[in-house]
């Protein structure tokens, strides 16, 4: 139990949060600023990169005289140089990074430039430009291309669909980054510079500003002496942010390496990560040598006589300099294995070594006049071809100017594929989770361009499924919290309760809230059809409902009026949640049940919700390669059994030797321990064939709140040997392939993915009949029995006795069907649904 202080100070950070809220809220009601700049460089990390070129242009431009530029800065001294140039300059100011004046500033400025991404409650309001520059061509793999990515990369990819224009600063950068690697292609609504970088035109130096860059240098701690410059400018290494230490010590055993073999005619400085600057500035041993945060990069590069790096894309600025560069990768089958490179080391224009030593030798003899590799000058022009030192002009003509014509500016390509959204849910393992990535695995991609919507989550079990997601969709995530003020919400969520839920369109009420939403969430993406796949949260059902106008459909997966009365320990939990959903149904064009009986009941149950020539139906698909795949796993090896806490060992439990022996026969079923499943009939079944046949057993694959209170009834019945819940799974197909036959003992289903897997792994099918239990597969092979404990013993009896043959599956007929089932209701056009 957590101590009074403890509480206190949990509530005192709550009602901070909730103050901060209602200031962001309350600025977001005000105009927006002609003429006022917002810049933000790395989340305040300085007065950096692209952003500061972009402010010194439009600061010497007389044309915008009268502009108001605001840096955030994540602390006061972020940027020491700038500021004191600008201190008395009443056109510029500085705000801390997430204070109410930051707030302020992202929320009524004009335009708002940024080099990474704004938080995850910034939401473009109307009237507001937003140029991302990023922050360099990339070599590391990116978004989509990174391990984890699509999650890793959630809150820059939503900032990258706000953005009127993002800047590239070569057709790499376009179209391997922002088209390909952050899956831009299709969906983004804004514009692609390509016009080279502003940043890199801070490299061009006359004499004077070189002896004004090295003196900055020199205040800073660094001791030049006269001596020429060599830049060691390694990216992250480190296993997590929040150890920036892992990297450093490395750091100054290779800077000390370095500096030896160059001798006393040059100096190393140091330019680190962002991630590990304030960590390393701490260090006595790199003080005199660390490139001060606060100096723009690109100034320093612009003083250096050489580049040393790995994978950073600090050098494809400094090719822009035709000076030499040499990498020095000491891990560079590690990295390229874990984070991966768009090119590999024998493409690079220099030298690649890993060792330092040898890496300052090779420096060294370049230095001396060795000449650079015609690869260097090929890379030059492949991705310097715009860096001539009219960047930052050409940028703020068009984003500042509106002059377009003579400048390289596109739309994102456009393939021409229909754009298809769909929610999926929360990601748990569920028969909808199973179902979801069916669909996505056999959607027509060539046809199709798909986006997955999902909560933001870093769980174990919504991770293993994310990563079940075919690797042509492109994930979004709601990261974040909607804004507005905290009362507004309350209000909401009271209306809500007291059934109120159409007031979300209401443009008197909170449909503004909504829209914002959409926006904060999708920036200006637009998607030709839309669709919440899991039909079962109000919040999600109700933000669809705020995209652009679309066709829009909602699945049913179940019978959804017996569902709405499910009861769970005495409670009927979606009782209230369900309601709200068969409220909004109207508002959908398409409501999807999952078999053609599913449809007619749901119709006929649902009447009063929408009219009847909504319903529609579209069956569940099954991954038959995922399903074989799984089926040859061997049984030990399955992801899900315990592990020792104190050796960390697999303990393999007992049913699954017992089941590898094929010791008796065994009867298994797969699903959610919830009551409309009635586990408990099976169990009792179960009971009455191990007493005719004392060789059966019984396997329960799934967990859910009914796990106690199904165990005490195999206790109770004396089946503690023989009956055996195990839990869940996220490959239980190679437990069906061992068993012999699947039993289903449920109340109501939709059309249950389990009954298709089953099929395909040629197992005989016993089953309770439900509403849509002759649509689960399309041949019928399913053995029918009544709801009643006797009737489903007796027909597993009839398994036992042979009477229930293997079932089959036609899986490329059965998905040809239901392929023509989705494509009719995903190319339809818009119809009025009201």
């Amino acid at each position: 139990m957590k101590s009074p202080l403890a509480r206190i100070r949990r509530q005192a950070r709550k009602l901070k949060r909730a103050a901060e809220y209602d200031r962001h809220a309350y600025w977001r009601k005000q105009p927006v600023r002609p003429g006022t700049v917002l810049y933000e460089s790395f989340s305040g990390n300085g007065a950096l990169c692209n952003p500061e070129a972009i402010f010194r242009g439009l600061i010497a431009d007389p044309e915008f005289a009268g502009f108001e530029h605001v840096w955030a800065l994540a602390e006061r001294d972020s940027a020491p140089e700038l500021a004191s140039e600008f201190v008395n300059d009443p056109r510029v100011t500085f705000v801390r990074y997430r204070s109410g004046a930051y707030y302020k500033a992202l929320a009524t400025s004009q335009y708002l430039v940024n080099n990474a991404t704004f938080p995850a409650e910034f939401s473009k309001r109307p009237g507001q430009v937003y140029l991302n520059t990023w922050h360099g061509t990339p070599l590391k793999q990116m978004g989509f291309d990174m391990p984890d990515g699509a999650l890793d990369s959630a809150n820059t990819l939503r900032n990258f669909l706000a953005a009127d224009f993002l800047l590239a600063a070569n057709d790499f950068m376009a179209e391997r980054m922002y088209e390909d690697a952050y899956r831009l292609r299709n969906v983004y609504a804004g514009r692609i510079i390509i016009e080279g970088y502003p940043r890199i035109d801070r490299q061009r130096l006359d004499s004077p500003g070189i002896g004004r860059v090295r003196a900055a240098l020199e205040r800073a701690g660094a001791e030049l002496d006269g001596r020429g410059i060599v830049l060691y400018a390694p990216t992250w290494h480190g296993e997590t942010f929040g150890r920036p230490e892992d990297d450093v010590d490395q750091l100054i055993v290779d800077v000390q390496r370095l500096q030896r073999e160059l001798g006393p005619d040059y100096v190393v400085l140091l330019k680190t990560h962002q991630i590990v600057h304030g960590f390393a500035a701490s260090r006595p041993e790199l003080r005199r040598i660390l490139a001060p945060n606060s100096l723009p990069t690109n100034v320093i590069l612009g003083v250096c006589d050489g580049l040393i790096t790995d994978y950073s894309s600090i050098f494809f600025d400094f090719l822009a300099t035709g000076k030499p560069i040499v990498f020095y990768t000491p891990d560079a089958a590690e990295y390229t294995e874990t984070r991966g490179t768009y090119f590999p080391p024998e493409e690079l224009p220099g030298p690649v070594i890993d060792d330092a030593a040898e890496a300052g030798r090779a420096m060294e003899r370049l230095l001396k006049g060795e000449p650079l590799t015609e690869r260097y000058e090929q890379w030059q022009e492949r991705f310097s071809s715009h860096e001539d030192g009219g960047a930052t002009r050409r940028v703020i003509d068009v984003v500042f100017k509106g002059i377009t014509d003579g400048h390289d500016v596109r739309p994102a390509d456009n393939d021409g594929r229909r754009r298809l959204l769909l929610y999926l849910g929360g990601m748990r393992s569920n028969g909808i989770t199973t179902a979801a990535m069916n669909l996505l695995a056999g959607i027509d991609h060539e046809h199709y361009d798909v986006t997955a919507l999902m909560s933001y989550s870093r769980r174990g079990w919504a991770r293993a499924n994310q990563a079940l997601i075919p690797p042509q969709v492109r994930q979004i995530y709601r990261v974040g919290g909607m804004n507005g003020s905290k009362l507004s919400h309350v209000r909401r969520k009271l209306d809500e309760r007291r059934g109120d839920v159409l007031q979300h369109d209401d443009p008197l009420r909170y449909k503004a809230l909504w829209d914002d939403e959409w926006k904060r969430v999708f920036g200006d993406a637009k998607f030709d059809w839309v669709a919440d796949f899991s039909g079962y949260g109000p919040f999600w059902a109700t933000l669809l409902l705020h995209s652009p106008d679309a066709p829009r459909a909602i699945w049913l997966h179940n019978e959804m009026a017996a569902d709405r009365h499910r009861e769970v320990n005495g409670k009927k939990r979606m009782l209230r949640s369900l309601g709200h959903v068969f409220s909004l149904y109207r508002s959908y064009d398409q409501l999807v049940s999952v078999s053609p009986r599913l449809t007619d009941l749901n119709r006929n149950e649902l009447a009063e919700f929408a009219p009847a020539d909504r319903f529609v139906t579209v069956r569940n698909l099954p991954n038959v390669e995922r399903v074989l795949a799984g089926m040859q796993q061997p049984l030990a090896e399955l992801d899900g059994h315990p592990i020792d806490p104190e050796t960390e060992e697999v303990l393999v439990p007992d049913w699954v030797r017992q089941l590898e022996q094929h010791d008796g026969r065994w009867f298994v079923t797969v699903g959610r321990l919830s009551p409309e499943k009635n586990h408990a009939r099976l169990i009792r079944a179960f009971a009455t064939v191990h007493d005719r046949h004392p060789d059966a057993r019984l396997l329960i694959v799934g967990g859910g709140p009914l796990r106690d209170e199904l165990q005490a009834l195999i206790d109770e019945l004396g089946l503690t040997e023989v009956a055996t819940l195990v839990g869940a799974y996220q490959n239980p197909f190679a437990i069906l392939a061992a068993a012999d036959c699947f039993v289903l003992s449920s109340v109501y289903e939709g059309q249950p993915m389990v009954l298709l897997e089953a099929a395909v792994c040629r197992l005989p099918i016993v089953s309770t009949a439900f509403a849509s239990v002759h649509d689960a597969l399309p041949s019928g092979a399913i053995h029918v029995v009544g709801q009643t404990d006797s009737a489903l013993a007796d027909g597993m009896l009839a398994y036992l006795n042979g009477d229930v043959p293997p079932s089959e599956l036609d899986a490329d007929a059965y998905r040809a069907e239901v392929a023509d089932e989705f494509n009719g209701i995903a190319d339809v056009a818009r119809q009025s649904a009201g």
